[in-house]
């Protein structure tokens, strides 16, 4: 091989790296978000359960799916 051409093949490893370094950046944040999201859903899942449970107990028999709208 000439020197240029390991020159090249060098210049191109580098860069593939830095390419992959920021690829994996990405990664890791998005990684961290949807963790984070995943919690924030179970919580609001928790809440509404929380929610529809205790407006059944208050409401008795019916829950607020069981409800008609307003303008019935």
């Amino acid at each position: 091989m000439t020197e240029q051409r390991i020159i090249s093949i060098e210049t191109k490893i580098a860069y593939q790296e830095d390419t992959i370094t920021q690829l994996n950046e990405v990664v890791c944040k998005q990684q961290t978000q949807i963790d984070t999201l995943e919690r924030l859903t179970q919580y609001l899942i928790g809440r509404v359960r929380d929610m529809s449970e205790a407006s059944g107990q208050s409401a008795g028999a019916f829950s607020a799916a069981d409800e008609r709208p307003p303008h019935y």
